[in-house]
């Protein structure tokens, strides 16, 4: 027996319904930006305090989703990502100071110009 159309467009709703709720529940996604830029200090030397990265090797940070940059400060954090530069820096954070740096660099605005 098919399924009725409004059962489904329902059982969607709910579904976006409890992932948004999940992700405004997520721990770390009320960060200051203001006191992140502050901490930013201490990634200047390879992202930038704009999240231009100045060394070839690190990624540009700059206007990155809120939620990646969590995510993968978390898991560099964990040791489940590896870099023997970030490993040591995350370890040192709180969960609030990823929060106020992700904050930070997902607040930057930035704009690319394509070559003609």
């Amino acid at each position: 027996m098919p399924v009725p159309f409004s059962y489904v467009s329902r059982l969607l709703g709910f579904a976006l319904c409890l992932m948004a709720a999940g992700l405004a529940a997520t721990p770390g996604l009320a960060g200051d930006a203001g006191a992140g830029r502050e901490k930013a200090a201490t990634c200047r030397t390879c992202h930038g305090i704009d999240g231009v990265a100045r060394l070839p090797n690190a990624p540009h940070i700059a206007g990155e989703s809120e939620l990646y940059l969590i995510a993968q400060l978390r898991a560099f954090r964990s040791g489940e990502r590896r870099s023997e530069i970030m490993a040591v820096i995350a370890q040192s954070l709180s969960d609030d100071d990823i929060a106020d740096l992700a904050a930070w660099y997902s607040s930057i605005e930035f704009s690319v110009t394509l070559p003609d």
